[in-house]
């Protein structure tokens, strides 16, 4: 459930956080859970089921990669669709937009500032990766960038298929941004 703050990169990647102030004790997995909306907790099963059939297809002989590759197109679908759902439902809390994102932190962007030690309830989207979840964050850090404040949030009640979403998210986009470099360099 509590994330070790040093165990997990970040990745630079643009998504949307929204926070709202979060007083009291800390919740249980079970109560954090609860605090997911219909929405969130339908894409959360949706992507259980889809990782635990794929990984028995992937078990099967190289004719089953056709098929394998096929129901990760239809997968993807339907959580685009799920996704894109989300975002449209009525939110709790304010709306910032993330900076950066791995399995230990997050930062946003913000005009005012957070004072170390405020707690959140966030609720993450990562439209990119199609990720969308619930988690308590504390104000870790502040820092000034130009104009603007980044705030660094640590996770401090995260469910555990939420943190391995995030790490896989985050080793996807940095693959990304490694061939979109390399792409660059070869066309310079």
């Amino acid at each position: 459930m509590l994330a070790d703050p040093n165990a997990y990169f970040s990745v630079v990647h643009d998504f949307n956080a929204y926070l709202q102030p979060f007083d009291g004790p800390l919740p249980d997995d079970a109560q954090l859970s609860m605090m997911r909306s219909v929405g969130l907790q339908l894409l959360s099963d949706v992507k259980a089921l889809e990782a635990g059939c794929l990984l028995q297809l992937r078990q099967l002989d190289n004719e089953a990669k056709a098929v394998v590759d096929f129901l990760k197109l239809q997968s993807r679908k339907v959580d685009m669709v799920l996704h894109y759902v989300l975002e449209n439902e009525c939110r709790d809390g304010n709306r910032y937009l993330g900076r950066r994102f791995g399995g230990s932190s997050f930062v946003i962007e913000s005009k005012t500032p957070f004072k170390i030690g405020q707690v959140f309830k966030a609720t993450l989207y990562i439209r990119d990766e199609l990720i969308a979840l619930v988690c308590i964050a504390k104000v870790t850090q502040v820092m000034q960038e130009g104009e603007h404040l980044l705030t660094e949030l640590s996770f401090e009640c995260i469910l555990e298929p939420d943190v391995e979403q995030l790490v896989k998210a985050s080793l996807s986009v940095q693959q990304k941004q490694l061939k979109a470099r390399k792409q660059q360099n070869t066309h310079n």
